[in-house]
């Protein structure tokens, strides 16, 4: 009887796991389509079909099957991607105990993996997701030298292992007054602090050409700091340097290629005065919060730095960023909002929260825009995306409606 009993549960368990994950047929028609691949549709149709983009079109041209869940609205975009945040394991209530973004016990450390700490039930991503942000950039933030990998993933509500685009997608550092240590703990200067970081480099340089010559059954001691090192190294992995000072920007430029490594400028308040430099070197910048707070490196901070960069050639793409203080995040769609009142065009500030940023976390084969073949993630507006008054009326993630609350 015990042995039937827990046969039938397990097959009730499968069952209900089986429903939950089962992405449904969905249509959504808009009066304006963003597919970000091309101009936007008039009166446009996007059809998803088992999680994936099945085909897009206007609806003179895409005939909506039988079976399908349709939604309307007015506009149309790919779900948003937020370039990077610490959403997840920064929790909403400000306490110790939701706020693993930044382990201060020594400042460098490349080994911590973001997906260990990410939660993905965080009431955080529960608030990004409904205005339309599907997927985030996220892991240990700025305020150590190396503070450990960064992460991407989807924003619905599912274990972890389901919902993770890119498990170790770069090693989050940072160059400036924010990156020194306290209370006597080194790097004490920007000097001390950049001979670390060359320091640690030239190790994991080391441990790799003698991981990369010995024989498979004579490798080295397995070293986690200069294994995750040595992938920078390799260019596997960007390096996501977080700097604001021109002065600071212009060295990790210098230490990139001195180390032949790739970054990803992360902030970049000063970034405009030094816009030559940063296109020569080929450079993206993930520009800082538009809306953040001014003082200190970031006393340049400007609502016009990403329509700069943008008119100067340079990749960009937007973010909601760090924030010490509740409600712990911005939303990433009202920064794009006002960088298109302040230099870039809707479309552009579009892209650096869509497909733009899509390229610079090296996604884009799978989000950004909308293309058959793509994630379903989609995000509906009664408007404007960036009118104040606008109101996001729903949101697909991976085929799934993971909204309906107007926000």
């Amino acid at each position: 009887m015990k042995k039937s009993i827990t046969f039938f549960g397990g097959a009730m368990a499968l069952l209900i796991i089986a429903s939950v994950s089962a992405a449904a047929q969905v249509a959504v028609r808009g009066e304006t389509v963003h597919t970000m691949n091309g101009a936007p549709i008039r009166d446009g149709v996007v059809l998803i079909r088992d999680g994936k983009i099945e085909r897009v079109g206007p609806a003179s041209q895409v005939q909506i099957p039988a079976g399908y869940r349709t939604l309307t609205a007015k506009v149309v975009t790919p779900g948003l991607i937020d370039a990077h945040t610490v959403v997840g394991l920064a929790g909403y209530l400000n306490s110790p105990g939701d706020q693993d973004q930044l382990e201060t016990s020594s400042p460098i450390q490349p080994e911590l993996r973001a997906v260990d700490g990410y939660n993905a039930r965080e009431a955080l991503v529960e608030y990004v997701r409904k205005f339309g942000i599907t997927t985030i950039h996220t892991g240990h933030g700025p305020g150590a030298l190396i503070s450990g990998q960064t992460m991407i993933v989807k924003t619905r509500d599912a274990a972890t292992d389901a919902v993770v685009i890119t498990p170790t997608a770069m090693l989050a550092a940072t160059l400036g007054s924010a990156g020194l240590g306290s209370a006597g703990r080194p790097p004490g200067t920007r000097s001390k602090a950049v001979a670390m970081l060359r320091t640690e480099l030239l190790r994991a340089q080391e441990y790799q050409a003698k991981w990369d010559a010995a024989p498979a059954d004579k490798k080295p001691d397995r070293n986690l700091r200069s294994e995750i090192l040595g992938r920078v190294i390799k260019g596997e992995l960007p390096l996501l340097v977080t700097v604001h000072k021109a002065n600071d920007i212009l060295t990790a430029l210098r230490v990139a290629k001195e180390f032949n490594i790739r970054i990803v400028l992360d902030g970049a308040a000063d970034s405009f005065l030094v816009a030559d430099q940063i296109k020569a070197a080929g450079v993206p910048v993930i520009v800082h919060a538009t809306m953040a707070r001014a003082g200190g490196d970031t006393q340049n901070l400007s609502m016009e730095t990403a329509g700069k960069l943008q008119k100067a050639g340079i990749p960009v793409a937007l973010q909601s960023g760090y924030e010490s203080y509740v409600p712990k995040t911005r939303i990433v769609l009202f920064e794009a909002g006002v960088a298109a009142a302040n230099g870039l065009s809707m479309e552009e500030a579009l892209s650096a929260i869509t497909i733009g940023a899509a390229r610079i976390l090296g996604i884009a084969n799978r989000v950004g825009s909308l293309e058959a073949g793509k994630d379903g993630d989609v995000a509906l507006f009664d408007g404007d995306p960036f009118e104040y008054t606008t109101h996001v009326t729903g949101v697909i993630i991976d085929g799934h409606v993971v909204s309906e609350e107007k926000k």
